[in-house]
């Protein structure tokens, strides 16, 4: 308990002087109405004195502050004191700040403080003061039982406050059951408090009420904290309990150990927790079959286990249990409910397969096959089309040479035996099989053998039978240039009865090539044409047909080994071979023979010609190994198509000669080859193709063309100025270049066709026009005006070209000099590349390699 503090302290001074400080303040908030609150003149720690209506001053109050640290203001108004107070005046006063943080309002509310006793002389002159009774305003426990007949209202308790000795006390109630739902349950007497319940209450909807009690003085004082007031209702056992389920379902193995766990069933009870209502006990009220009790149930928790491990699938397959749980501990007058458990029980492989019959007897002819013989049956008591039950079926003994197999029928789960090879009944007369049957599962039994045998005994009939071809395909070895008319051997077939050949006959049914012929009687084969080894990769076969004197047949067939003899020369394959003459000076050759490796390489490869021949001077060979050479070029050989022959020689001297095709071709891979395979001959003359001709046809035109123009612009222009030049052409100098290989310009003057060369000495008519051409470059001349020139150029080591100035008609040749040695030659730029080379040229407007330097 705090000390109390009298208000003439200092800190009651500094209070005064805080409370004139707001007062003063009060200016920028927005006052409230008065509030009067009556207490006593000695106020205790924490103790309420009152409720301050702060809703109707500010709703929006965020904030809530009292001016005297002395008072405290909760959120519903009330205030409590924290110190012990001493009042000494009849009134005192402190202010209450609300404020909202987020608009920044603030509004304020002044609570007065007068002295109760005042009041009470004014008011209750007339009553009696009385002292403070023992009881104190505190919780006091209250139920009421669930389901209750009345009479209603039913008086349940009183709630009293002590001060009631001291002030006139009225007393309320609001919560869950007075003003909330459900309303109207509770209601207690202003003056008397007693409290009192109006109808039954079931407790599963509504377990407890917490109501709030108030005591107030008829002025609004409330000199007590609100009262916490708890109502339980007490639980009536009036639910059973309920299984969650009306019917279970449960599985276990048969056979299943004692002790082992079927399943677990589950109830609930909506009474009270932890109650005799709600105590459960779980029994079995029934067995179905009856005998033998085979299931228990845990009282507590449900679960159903095995009382014995002599389930038995094969004698039963399902039990019902008809189930039941009880509350109150399962005491005779608890609340019960049943439900039915159907508990299945799961096949286990605990019967081993039997079959019928523990010996079988089967016949077979003998070379049959793929034939069943027999069928074989078993008994198992196990679940039907399930792996305890589907058999597997083994042979065990007698089978050592593999001629019998069984298979499992999975529509009747019967063994099927067959026969898969054939019996010879000249061998073996009878057949004993041992055969065995298991199940696709493990056994889990009790036996110690978990296989069930029994004994076949097949018996092998005797059949006639037809010649045998054994083996089937029989060899025999002939070389290759063995002459026409040769015999040897054939094919050989039996009788299987006497293992002799007499009395078959033998007949060809394929001979692709039709080389031999067989003897009907004894096999042996003729030859009738040449053989060749290499044509049938060294085997040759054919078809036999044998049969005896009942027409009994048998198959067979005669693979003749054919011997290699050298009888092919190496011939080269790859017949055309292009040499990109700009990037390659050779090409590389192979050579292979038909015959075997024996006669076969190292060869030896030579050009086919006598010593002073054409070949001889234009290739060379040079060998690479011993099945490829390398065919170079001699000398400077023209673009074209040559034919070289090649003879290849083996190692014992076989040789072939292979006339092949070579092509020099102006590319950089073969590929792109782009000479046409006719346009040149092995002795390099030129043929012209059909398109090239026409292109020098239209281009022989066209020249004409351009001549008949320009001879008639200039006999035009003479008619009309005497001039041959126009005027401002006479101050004009030609230059002209060599655009493929530049040298010195040479400088023309088109006056007088005098010939200057730059940095050098002047020349005349006969000076030099032009260095000689290189890799076959050209010089062209082209006038801008005037008259009609033609260049005829010709290549010649050694040679110049000159100008000769020829004035007829208007028109200039270009010519070569005929005052000067000049020798001639062949031409080696052809019309065709001549014009290639001018067209592109003739009508533009500037000079391509001239300028033209005005003077």
């Amino acid at each position: 308990m705090a000390p109390a503090r009298a208000p003439g302290s200092p800190s009651g001074a500094l209070c005064r002087q805080l409370l004139l400080t707001l007062a003063i303040l009060t200016f920028a908030c927005d006052a409230c109405k008065t509030v009067t609150l009556h207490v006593p003149a000695k106020l205790d720690a924490e103790k309420f004195i009152g409720r301050v209506n702060l809703k109707e001053c500010f709703k929006s109050a965020t904030l809530i502050h009292s001016s005297d640290p002395d008072f405290q203001i909760l959120e519903d108004g009330s205030v409590y004191t924290t110190h012990t107070i001493l009042l000494s005046s009849e009134k005192s006063s402190f202010t209450i700040l609300l404020s909202n943080t987020e608009t920044q309002e603030e509004k304020e509310i002044l609570v007065l403080l007068e002295h109760q006793t005042k009041v009470l002389k004014k008011r209750h002159s007339q009553e009696k003061v009385l002292r403070r009774a023992k009881r104190r305003w505190a919780p006091i426990p209250c139920s009421v039982p669930e389901n209750s007949l009345g009479p209603f209202p039913l008086f349940l308790q009183q709630i009293q406050s002590d001060t009631a000795q001291n002030y006139t006390i009225y007393y309320s109630i609001s919560g869950p059951g007075v003003d909330k739902e459900p309303r109207n349950l509770f209601y207690v007497e202003r003056d008397t408090g007693n409290l009192f319940c109006t109808a039954s209450i079931d407790r599963e909807t509504y377990p407890l009420f917490e109501l709030v009690a108030f005591a107030t003085t008829p002025d609004g004082y409330t000199p007590e904290y609100p009262l916490t007031l708890v109502i339980r209702i007490e639980d009536e056992n009036d639910n059973a309990p309920i299984f969650t389920e009306t019917s279970y379902s449960f599985e276990v193995f048969e056979n299943s150990k004692v002790g082992t766990t079927v399943g677990q069933v589950c109830a609930t009870d909506q009474d009270e927790p932890d109650t005799l209502h709600t105590r459960l006990k779980y029994s079995i009220i029934e067995q179905f079959p009856a005998l033998p009790t085979l299931f228990s149930m845990h009282p507590t928790t449900g679960v159903i286990t095995t009382l014995s491990s002599q389930l038995d699938r094969e004698l039963i397959d399902k039990y019902q249990l008809k189930i039941k749980v009880q509350d109150m501990d399962g005491q005779y007058f608890g609340l019960q409910t049943t439900a039915i458990c159907i508990i299945n029980i799961e096949d286990v492989n605990d019967n081993l397969p039997t079959f019928t019959r523990s010996s079988y007897v089967a016949s077979v002819e003998e070379n049959r096959i793929d034939v069943e013989i027999l069928r074989v049956a078993v008994q198992d008591k196990d679940l039907i089309n399930t792996a305890n039950w589907r058999a597997n079926y083994t042979i065990l003994k007698g089978n050592e040479d593999g001629n019998f197999k069984i298979v499992t029928d999975s529509q009747t789960n019967e063994g099927v035996l067959c026969v898969v090879k054939p019996l010879n009944y000249e061998e073996k007369q009878q057949v004993t099989l041992e055969i065995g049957v298991v199940n696709e599962a493990p056994y889990t039994g009790t036996s110690r053998s978990t296989t069930n045998m029994a004994t076949v005994t097949v018996n092998v009939q005797n059949q006639d039978e037809g010649p045998e071809c054994d083996p089937r395909v029989q060899t025999v070895r002939i070389k290759e240039n063995v002459p026409v008319g040769t015999k040897t051997i054939g094919y050989k077939a039996y009788d299987p009865e006497t293992g002799s050949s007499s009395g078959i006959r033998y007949k060809k049914s394929s001979d692709p090539e039709g080389w031999v012929d067989v003897d009907e009687n004894s096999g042996v084969i003729t030859i009738l044409k040449r053989l060749d080894r290499e044509a049938r990769s060294g085997v040759y076969n054919i078809s036999i047909i044998a049969s005896d004197k009942d027409g009994r047949t048998c198959n067979g067939v005669l693979g003749i080994v054919l011997e290699d003899v050298n009888d092919n020369g190496p011939v080269i394959r790859q017949r055309t071979v292009v040499i990109c003459k700009t990037v390659m000076s050779s090409a590389e050759i192979v050579a292979v023979d038909p015959d075997e490796p024996i006669h076969g390489p190292p060869f030896d490869f030579s050009l086919e010609g006598v010593s002073d021949s054409e070949v001889l001077r234009m290739w060379r060979l040079t060998k690479v190994n011993d099945t490829a050479a390398r065919l170079s070029y001699l000398n400077d050989l023209r673009f074209g198509k040559y034919t070289v022959p090649v003879r290849v020689t083996d190692r014992l001297g076989q040789s072939l000669v292979t006339q092949l095709e070579v092509i020099l071709c102006d590319c950089v891979t073969p590929n792109d080859c782009s000479l046409p395979p006719d346009s040149r001959t092995s002795n390099g003359e030129v043929i012209l193709g059909k398109w090239a001709i026409l292109a020098i046809l239209l281009g022989i035109a066209l020249l004409f063309c351009i001549l008949f123009t320009l001879v008639c612009g200039a006999t035009t222009g003479a008619d009309k100025k005497p001039k041959v030049f126009p005027d401002d052409l006479a101050q004009q100098n030609l230059i002209v270049s060599n655009t493929e290989a530049p040298g010195d310009d040479k400088v023309y003057s088109t006056n007088d066709f005098t010939t200057h060369a730059l940095g050098g000495s002047a020349h005349g008519i006969g000076g030099t026009l032009g260095s000689r051409v290189k890799n076959g470059g050209q010089e062209t001349i082209e006038m801008v005006k005037g008259g009609h020139q033609t260049m005829e150029s010709c290549q010649e080591t050694g040679h110049h070209h000159t100008l000769e100035r020829c004035k007829e008609g208007g028109q200039h040749t270009l010519d070569s000099c005929r005052g000067g040695p000049v020798a001639t030659d062949n031409c080696k730029y052809t019309y065709s590349e001549w014009y290639t080379y001018t067209q592109p040229r003739l009508g533009e407007e500037s000079i391509r390699g001239h300028t033209l330097v005005k003077n």
